[in-house]
């Protein structure tokens, strides 16, 4: 969702963030004999298919983009024999793929393939929510059966970032039995429990040594620890306090890597209270960030401010902030807005009462935590704002009038995201833009740095981005994260990384085929 990033603009600090694991592993389950690996995730998935947005930043173990990602974010060739070669106007990029790859189910790999996952995507009949993402794409051509050409509208500096994208074959995937060219083959999808993989022996890349994946769903963080403690999963992803447990205990490692994946509150733009930008300011004013990231996160993660970590080039260094509270302010924004105490110590404008629901999904404790201390500290500025827990399907339709708790992010190139969130286009698509954010500048400057190849004109277009953003308070970032992984046994192999915000099997399991049992 959920590209050429140039490599100067990410810095090296981004990529030396990772924290090393908190203890020993020792042999587990998987190394006495079991050749099968759980992992448990927290959402199940919508579907399985790239063209309809599964994995499409690569972080599937069924399907195979034409390029892959490294554990420093750099791109090496999957599908591709090699990098792409780009036309000096910028306006067509090649791809040669790589020789003797099948499908699951035998078939070869053509061009034709290619060109069918692409041109679906943009089919308006597909109706995938992620063609907006290849929007730069004016046609897919397969010159021949190794060979494909993008042609492109404009110059657009993401489009290899993009080309992570799964590729299915020619004529589509049945989405009972999914086939793509992966190291995993998809074995069974038990609605509401799990899915099932079984390792493909002629995977191009060479077969994994874990013969069988099993991805357990299980929305419940609590419900996640103790069926890790229990040995019922062999690896999960955990707040930071529920993986405390396991830190420095036999058989178990944890590991906290960085991400850019943060955690912020939505605003819908319409309704009155969250549609008024003093309301915004304040509340954000008025939360402390740094309790946030002592208590809750347990010290794993950083106040974030805005959609780009500090860490990473592309961040405006202007874009900042206290990371206490700063109740003073808060209120004076309020006062000269017009916003008047009331006799309960909430806040009215005439009629209207700084009032406001804040979703959460319900399993997510980590984000109920960070609802609850935001509520704490907006009652104090005399600003209320009332909780619900849900599941996603009553969330969903209420994002556009109720503020939502969400989690987003990505290094790899600020045109990810963040054009599908803020710029006008893509209000109300899912949970792209829910809250139907619309400011014409935004729309420019996201429109100026998804169509510049120069990497100069870029940075200053999303600087204004972050700037434009940061003072309209469309959203109030809270906190980046360390995802805290939690695996179970001895394995080589395991490359930490950078995470984004994913929802399939990516992360530190996005490379789980090359990991080996054994010390």
């Amino acid at each position: 969702m959920r590209l050429a990033r140039p490599a100067a603009l990410l810095s090296i600090a981004v990529l030396t963030a990772c924290s090393a694991p908190s203890g020993p592993a020792q042999p587990g389950a998987q190394n006495q004999g079991d050749d099968t690996f759980v992992i448990g995730i927290s959402s199940e998935f919508e579907n399985l298919s790239p063209i309809l947005g599964y994995a499409a930043d690569g972080g599937s173990l069924m399907f195979d983009g034409l390029m892959s990602r490294s554990p420093d974010l750099s791109l090496k060739p999957a599908l591709a024999a090699q990098p792409p070669v780009t036309s000096p106007d910028g306006k067509k990029v090649t791809f040669k793929l790589r020789d003797g790859v099948t499908f699951h189910d035998g078939r070869a790999l053509t061009s034709k393939d290619v060109v069918y996952t692409y041109t679906t995507i943009l089919d308006p009949k597909a109706s995938s929510p992620i063609s907006g993402d290849y929007a730069a794409i004016d046609k897919v051509a397969a010159p021949d059966a190794k060979t494909v050409e993008f042609t492109l509208k404009y110059p657009y500096a993401p489009l290899t970032q993009r080309t992570t994208l799964g590729i299915v074959p020619d004529g589509g995937i049945d989405p009972a039995k999914p086939v793509g060219t992966g190291p995993y083959t998809f074995t069974q999808w038990t609605p509401g429990d799990k899915i099932s993989l079984a390792a493909n022996e002629k995977y191009w890349g060479g077969a994994p040594a874990i013969k069988k994946v099993v991805v357990a769903f299980a929305p419940d963080d609590n419900v996640r620890s103790t069926r890790l403690a229990a040995g019922e999963f062999d690896a999960t992803v955990l707040p930071p306090k529920a993986a405390k447990r396991f830190e420095g205990q036999r058989g178990v490692t944890v590991y906290k890597q960085h991400s850019a994946d943060y955690r912020g509150i939505m605003f819908p733009s319409k309704p009155a209270v969250t549609g008024d930008r003093a309301i915004r300011k304040a509340f954000s004013l008025a939360v402390d960030r740094q309790a946030m990231v002592d208590s809750i996160l347990a010290g794993a993660g950083e106040p974030a401010f805005g959609p780009v970590p500090h860490d990473i080039a592309w961040h405006n260094k202007e874009i900042t902030g206290n990371p206490a509270a700063d109740l003073p302010q808060a209120t004076k924004v309020l006062d000269d807005a017009g916003w008047k105490p009331g006799s309960d110590g909430i806040r009215a404008k005439g009629a209207t009462k700084a009032s406001f629901t804040l979703m959460y999904p319900a399993g997510d404790s980590l984000r109920k935590e960070l609802a609850l201390a935001a509520a704490s500290d907006a009652k104090k500025a005399g600003i209320e704002v009332k909780l619900a827990g849900l599941d996603w399907d009553a969330i969903e339709p209420r994002m556009a009038q109720d503020a939502l708790m969400m989690g987003y992010g990505s290094p790899y190139d600020p045109d990810y995201i963040n054009y599908d969130l803020f710029h006008s286009s893509q209000a109300g698509k899912g949970f792209f833009n829910p809250g139907h954010y619309s400011n014409p500048a935004v729309d420019k400057v996201l429109e100026k740095g998804r169509e510049s190849a120069d990497p100069a004109v870029r940075k200053q277009a999303y600087d204004e981005f972050q700037k434009l953003i940061r003072e309209d308070e469309a959203w109030t970032y809270l906190t980046f994260l360390k995802h805290v992984y939690v695996v179970r046994g001895s394995y080589q192999g395991i490359q930490q990384s950078v995470d984004a915000h994913e929802h399939a099997t990516g992360g530190l399991f996005r490379d789980i085929h090359t990991w080996k049992p054994g010390v």
